[in-house]
């Protein structure tokens, strides 16, 4: 899957091909293996979601703030999360509840044949569109809307993945899985003891994993 060449990339240091393969050889030695999930790594200009002032550190694997409280999720997350919704074939319709700056996102839009994408904070969700738009990515749908509800109107999903912690699974996303293999990756529980699940759905049945602690914002219901 191709798309076409984005805007001119500002800060020629921080986007040079050493800086970022230093970054992949971080998540190479982490247990990513995923190459085509690594490629597009290589391939997103992550300098070019976070705030200007923070461009220098773009390629360092952690996560940076992006205004509204939220950030853009650390490399290594984005990844892990992006491998466990490839695993075991191709993902044609997802839903990405969160959309955040449009990280996440971007690397999505790459790898999957649709991506649906939702956030609750209107300016954030209007920069991640316009950034997007610049790459020239144009297989994604956007809604400012509430997380918790996810996107019905293009369900069932291929795979569903969550850039926000929740407390428990919500019930809705359960429900726009598809039915025939479709993989929810979600991070739960309260703050500072967050559990990454990767859930896979068999008809009525919802089959757990356990894929290792990790640190979200929290998800919240609502709009802002």
């Amino acid at each position: 899957m191709t798309h076409p060449a984005g805007p001119p990339l500002r800060g020629i240091g921080m986007t040079s091909a050493r800086t970022r393969e230093r970054l992949l050889q971080r998540l190479v030695e982490q247990g990513i293996r995923d190459p085509a999930v690594l490629d597009r790594l290589r391939q997103v200009p992550r300098h070019l979601f976070v705030d200007e002032a923070l461009a220098s550190r773009a390629y360092e694997d952690t996560a940076l703030p992006i205004g509204h409280a939220q950030t853009i999720s650390q490399p290594y997350v984005v990844a892990r999360m992006t491998e466990a919704l490839l695993a075991g074939g191709q993902r044609f319709n997802v839903l990405e509840v969160g959309t955040g700056c449009g990280y996440q996102t971007a690397v999505l839009a790459g790898l999957v044949g649709r991506v649906c994408t939702v956030e609750r904070i209107a300016p954030l969700q209007l920069q991640a569109r316009q950034r997007l738009q610049a790459l020239g990515l144009t297989n994604i749908k956007f809604r400012h809307g509430d997380g918790f509800e996810g996107f019905k109107l293009h369900a069932p999903y291929d795979g569903i993945l969550v850039a926000a912690a929740p407390e428990s699974v919500p019930q809705a996303l359960l429900k726009q899985l598809s039915p025939k293999g479709g993989r929810l990756i979600v991070p739960v529980g309260p703050e500072g003891r967050q559990e990454l699940l990767c859930i896979v759905r068999r008809e009525e049945l919802y089959m757990r994993e356990k894929l290792g602690l990790v640190s979200f914002v929290p998800l919240l219901p609502g709009l802002a």
